[in-house]
């Protein structure tokens, strides 16, 4: 099993920018790390996703163009940079570990405990 850790949530204004980091460690190793959020009321969405190598990166529509996520494997780290945040932004964010190359969060074994991100207009 994995352990991850989310950091660098909090309160913004719309148009802001903030960095989420994700600290993996554990024995088990995963190819390929997530990032998803989950609104008040919602399903848990997918945001982006990367392979360790730093490959195989893909978005959500709504965030193509403002987020962009990066893996650092010396440091086990994956980042989540989001620009030009919008209202419709907020939610908490979480990032995952699995196997697969997916946007299911189904397809997703370990996960952090989450990041609250906030944006206010």
């Amino acid at each position: 099993q994995v352990q991850l850790v989310e950091s660098g949530g909090g309160l913004v204004q719309a148009g802001g920018s903030l960095r989420l980091s994700c600290a993996a460690s554990g024995r088990t190793f995963y190819g390929y790390m997530g990032w998803f959020r989950q609104a008040p009321g919602k399903e848990r969405d997918f945001v982006a996703r990367i392979g360790w190598s730093g490959a195989n990166t893909r978005y959500a529509e709504a965030v193509k163009g403002r987020f962009t996520i990066s893996a650092d494997n010396v440091k086990n780290t994956v980042y989540l940079q989001m620009n030009s945040l919008e209202p419709e932004d907020t939610a908490v964010y979480y990032c995952a570990a699995g196997g697969y190359i997916s946007t299911s969060p189904a397809d997703y074994d370990s996960w952090g405990q989450g990041t609250q991100v906030t944006v206010s207009s």
